[in-house]
């Protein structure tokens, strides 16, 4: 399927910022020996590869405005459009050579959000969306997967870690749902957690503590892919609130009622 103008300058920022993601990934490969380790590496890569981002978005749609992680805030001139993005999502995974993460570009036109990439340079996947367009993993059409009960399906989440989350409200959380399903998967990087659920690898996926970076690209492509999302409480406000809980209609609502559940009293 042909893509848009847009689409196409933001894939070709992605895989031009994945292969030099890629060049340092095997570098990084090789610190792991290294007393000093690859904690300064990473940092760097990560640097480059937003700074690519910026200048071949900027020299494409100069006046638009950006959210990174990284550079936080950037005003345009054009208040209308901002690009939102993640250049290295799956950091630690990097820093240990595990080839999941990804690079996520999300594009927002007045408040919606209208497209989206995602791309994995370790397996060469590229995850594209455009709001009303559908979504595609390499140009193969995406749909969420089609299971109606939770007992057959495979969740995703992330696992709060040191410093960050709440920890306690996730280990109940956690309890919900690990006695409904038949799966829970942890992959470290929320944009290929969502990506999956487009592509119906994963069936649901749920978490908080994230940032705008994290879930832009993800919750179009699910959206596009005939899924739905929701933050925690239920509402609309995913990047605001920082959570995300999604699937297909109805493992969604499910999910959402299994994770707010209280826990019964004891006798």
């Amino acid at each position: 399927m042909p893509r848009s103008a847009i689409i196409n300058v933001m894939v070709q920022a992605a895989t031009k910022a994945g292969r030099s993601l890629s060049r340092d990934f095997g570098e990084v490969q090789n610190l792991q020996v290294s007393l000093k380790g690859p904690g300064d590496f990473v940092s760097q890569a990560d640097k480059r590869a937003e700074e690519i981002i910026h200048t071949e978005l900027s020299r494409s749609r100069p006046d638009y405005s950006f959210l990174m992680e990284e550079s936080g805030a950037i005003t345009g001139s054009d208040s209308q459009h901002r690009f939102i993005v993640d250049p290295l999502d799956g950091t630690t995974n990097f820093l240990h050579g595990i080839p999941i993460f990804a690079v996520s570009i999300a594009l927002e036109r007045q408040g919606q959000i209208v497209a989206g990439v995602i791309y994995n340079p370790a397996m060469d996947e590229l995850y594209t969306a455009e709001r009303g367009g559908g979504a595609f993993l390499n140009d193969r059409r995406l749909r969420v997967g089609a299971r109606r009960k939770l007992a057959d399906c495979v969740i995703g989440t992330g696992v709060p870690h040191l410093g960050r989350g709440h920890h306690g409200n996730f280990l109940i959380e956690l309890r919900h749902v690990m006695g409904e399903v038949a799966g829970i998967r942890r992959l470290g990087s929320a944009a290929l957690d969502l990506a999956y659920v487009a592509a119906g690898r994963l069936d649901g996926f749920w978490e908080t503590g994230l940032s705008p970076w994290d879930m832009a690209a993800g919750i179009l492509m699910i959206r596009e892919a005939g899924g739905f999302v929701s933050d925690a409480e239920g509402g609309t406000d995913m990047l605001e609130q920082g959570s995300i809980v999604a699937g297909n209609e109805i493992i969604q609502k499910t999910l959402l009622q299994t994770i707010r559940k209280p826990l019964p009293r004891a006798n």
